[in-house]
């Protein structure tokens, strides 16, 4: 019988292979080791290519403390796995909140000089519940839009102690990560759960964002009739000439389905919502948070509730319909999948990775604030991408470059 331990290792080898940016960034580190003594901790979605990434920082010399970033999304043989690598993890896959608080605690103890973060949860508890650790802090990378909403309000209020690199907001992380990531990893995690065709069904993605841009697409490509929600009427009409039909969700409901938020927001679904659906609409939830799909309205409204298959609960509505909710609301690409790609992931990842070294390498000069990686970074990381490829690019001539230069 195969050993949990054993199991996360053969997760792990497994998107090594894959992650080759991640490879090309340790070979090229080996010698000079430049994490040697810093203190890096990590709360990140704690799945195969989250613990690859720890693996990489501490073999480039870093003290790694790792938890997940997300109740759910934390596989236990991965866990297992990291420990035999000889990395300070504390992650439990568990419903009980409290322990998911109690680990992110855990890794702070280790007074970490670098955060990697995925929805700010580690940061801001240091810097809310232990501003004596602040001073050890030389600066944060968040990975996810939501974390980046979090960090921008701290630094509207002034009270961001240390400069945050938005590694959401860059462009090797957003155009590839948000859209085809999300895009593929969500339908990997609905139909895993489901078993079901979407071909030909009417699926309805709320939020029309780089996350959803590519849940539409994929959903498109799988054969279904998208409908778009939206409150900006910039994206709404981004969605109407992309292809889909734009309507209010209150009109929508009537009509899914599939139901797919990715908002980052509160409510998008909610009682009344409900009561409107389908017989047998499936729900499910791909923003960071299980805020979106309202779970209490859903547990409050339902007569009944069934759990019918691994990650999949039917809940019984009083009008004698039945509505079927995903990964009880959180993230169904890491609940009921096991996350983006590994090549998707390998870039972001890779992201961290540098965006940490120039936080250790520039920490006492940079200033208190948000930005994305310097465009060299992504730059870097989209060359070294294309050379593992065995791709080649066309190079401007200096006669190209002057000419480009004279109309700046």
């Amino acid at each position: 019988m195969t050993s949990l331990a054993e199991s996360g290792k053969k997760k792990i080898e497994w998107v090594k292979k894959h992650m080759k940016v991640l490879n090309y960034l340790k070979d090229l580190y080996q010698t000079e080791k430049p994490f040697e003594g810093v203190n890096v901790a990590i709360s990140i979605h704690l799945e195969a290519k989250t613990a690859y990434l720890g693996i990489v920082l501490h073999e480039l010399g870093a003290n790694v403390a790792i938890t997940g970033s997300n109740p759910l999304s934390t596989q236990e043989d991965v866990v297992e796995a990291l420990k035999e690598y000889g990395l300070n993890v504390h992650a439990e896959r568990t419903l009980d909140e409290s322990v998911y608080w109690k680990n992110i605690d855990k890794i702070l103890e280790t007074n970490p000089n670098i955060i990697l973060d995925d929805g700010a949860d580690l940061g801001i508890t240091l810097i809310e519940k232990h501003p004596e650790k602040v001073s050890n802090l030389w600066g944060i990378c968040e990975e996810t839009t939501t974390g980046v909403k979090r960090y921008k309000s701290l630094f509207k209020e002034n009270k961001l102690p240390v400069p945050v690199i938005l590694i959401n907001d860059s462009y090797m992380k957003y155009l590839f990560d948000n859209r085809y990531g999300t895009g593929q990893s969500t339908w990997d995690g609905i139909m895993r759960s489901t078993n079901l065709s979407v071909s030909g069904k009417i699926v309805v993605v709320a939020g029309y964002g780089w996350c959803g841009k590519g849940v539409a697409m994929r959903a498109k490509g799988l054969g279904a009739n998208v409908i778009i929600t939206e409150v900006d009427p910039i994206k709404a009409n981004e969605a109407i000439m992309d292809g889909f039909r734009v309507m209010k969700m209150d009109e929508a409901v009537k009509y899914g389905d599939f139901f797919v938020t990715v908002t980052g927001d509160i409510d998008v679904i909610t009682k009344r919502h409900f009561l409107e659906m389908k017989e047998g609409a499936i729900l499910s939830n791909a923003g960071h948070f299980d805020v979106e799909v309202k779970v209490k309205d859903l547990e409050e409204v339902a007569v009944d509730k069934i759990n019918v298959r691994n990650g999949v609960e039917e809940y019984k509505l009083p009008n004698g319909k039945s509505v079927f909710l995903l990964g009880q609301g959180r993230l169904v690409n890491l609940v009921n999948g096991d996350g983006h790609p590994a090549e998707i992931m390998d870039l972001s990842f890779s992201l961290q990775l540098e965006g940490a070294k120039y936080i250790k390498e520039n920490h006492q000069n940079m200033k208190v604030n948000l930005s994305p990686v310097p465009y060299e970074i992504d730059e870097k990381i989209a060359q070294i991408n294309l050379k593992t490829l065995g791709i080649e690019i066309d190079t401007l001539s200096e006669e190209q470059k002057d000419y480009l230069n004279s109309w700046k």
